[in-house]
């Protein structure tokens, strides 16, 4: 383990924390149609139910980014892990639609904060040089979730019911906590048995800068590049929250898989993820080096959100189940191919303040999740069929791929200098 460095280790942290962040977030979309059996609910009472956990992550998104850049990614995560765990294990204790609306609001106000914290973390931990791949790997941690949870969720929920698999997620995260805990520090600098060598490596050549100060939220929305990465991230939600959300139902209600039948298209879809998410990252990175930062992230950007906006524009379209979800399975890659960009240049952009421009940019995706959810369900109850709100989720990605044209990741935040030496004592 000598060899291993450090940095990498941590990566496997956060690549942990991914992955149990999307076991959780998919899980009740996995046992939807198990739910709105038992309780009654249609889908537009359903799109309420997944709506209240996007507008909590939502908004409290940037205040857990802006905690994160104050006191440090570790407490944060150790906060968020702990309450998400509580409501998660809540959620088998439903009895309705209320209580179910309740306990996935407050599941969202835990998983908030995730991702800007991870950007922290690589931010501090990772040379600008491995930017690309390190978050590369923290989404690959997304979409290992995403394609492990059908092969735990679905056997346990026939097995014991819907509400098991709920349990069986908490107590993992339990586990992670008491890891976090243990082992996880914010800096290099206070990471036991890290090598001289290394630290100081990281540290000459991380984003984050020790002469560099928090500024407030105020002067980074004065920046034109974080308002496009909102707006681009707000339509790039659409694709993906129809990807956690809805898409186990549509594949069950819209296109008529039974059960069993969608755990391997679901598994294969977020395997697509992983391969896009790996082709992205390193292609980026490639991208960068030789043509500059601009045009690597422009580049990667637009094609890959806009051939997964056509993707999903085919998978509405065609009438065969079996090509309609090869259609889907395509639009994952092509989505998982470009979405690290977009947190690559918070990175760029952010420096010392990665967390607060990240939870901007996720606060406005995670609206468009919120209306996503409410939009799908109340369409499909209205015209009688799945595809109409996945023709719309398609126009809405292919919109949003367009403002890649117009996101500058090389005009930064701020330039103000100060002294922040003391993160570093």
């Amino acid at each position: 383990m000598k060899a291993f460095p450090y940095r990498y280790r941590v990566l496997v942290l956060l690549c942990s924390l991914t992955t149990l962040t999307y076991l959780d977030r998919i899980c009740i979309s996995i046992v939807g149609v198990r739910i709105k059996t038992e309780f009654a609910l249609n889908n537009e009472q359903f799109g309420w139910v997944l709506a209240a956990f996007a507008l909590a992550y939502a908004l409290f998104e940037i205040p857990s980014g802006l905690l994160g850049d104050k006191i440090g990614p570790r407490k944060v995560f150790i906060r968020i892990v702990l309450w998400w765990s509580f409501f998660t294990a809540l959620t088998g204790f439903s009895t309705g639609l209320i209580s179910l609306i309740i306990i996935r609001f407050l599941f969202g106000v835990g998983e908030s904060g995730t991702y800007p914290n991870c950007l922290i973390t690589v931010s501090r931990w990772f040379p600008v040089n491995e930017t690309g791949r390190s978050l590369t790997w923290v989404g690959i941690g997304s979409q290992i979730g995403s394609a492990i949870a059908p092969l735990i969720i679905i056997p346990l929920a026939a097995s014991y019911g819907w509400r098991m698999p709920f349990y069986v997620n908490a107590l993992i995260g339990v586990v992670w906590v008491l890891i976090c805990y243990i082992w996880f520090k914010d800096f290099p600098a206070q990471m036991r048995n890290i090598s001289v060598t290394e630290k100081i490596y990281i540290e000459d050549n991380c984003r984050h800068s020790r002469h560099r100060n928090l500024i407030s939220l105020k002067m980074i929305l004065k920046n034109r590049t974080v308002w496009m990465i909102m707006c681009m991230y707000f339509c790039f939600q659409w694709s993906n929250y129809f990807f956690v959300a809805w898409m186990p139902v549509y594949l069950q209600e819209g296109r008529h898989f039974t059960e069993q039948q969608t755990s391997p298209i679901i598994f294969s879809l977020f395997i697509a993820g992983i391969i896009g998410l790996l082709a992205g990252g390193f292609s980026g990175d490639w991208i960068v080096k030789k043509k500059g930062l601009k045009f690597g992230r422009r580049f990667v950007g637009v094609t890959g959100m806009g051939l997964c906006g056509c993707m999903i524009f085919l998978a509405a379209l065609l009438k065969q189940n079996g090509l309609s979800a090869v259609c889907l399975v395509s639009a994952n890659f092509s989505f998982s191919f470009a979405v690290m960009t977009s947190y690559a240049v918070c990175a760029d952009i952010g420096r010392n303040n990665t967390g607060t421009v990240t939870g901007a940019m996720n606060f406005f995706g995670q609206m468009g999740a919120f209306f996503l959810a409410l939009m799908f369900g109340k369409i499909a109850d209205l015209t009688n069929s799945f595809n109409y709100p996945l023709f719309i989720v398609a126009f809405v990605t292919l919109g949003g791929s367009a403002l890649w044209l117009i996101i500058d990741p090389t005009v930064q935040v701020s330039d103000t200098t100060t002294d922040a030496t003391k993160y570093y004592s």
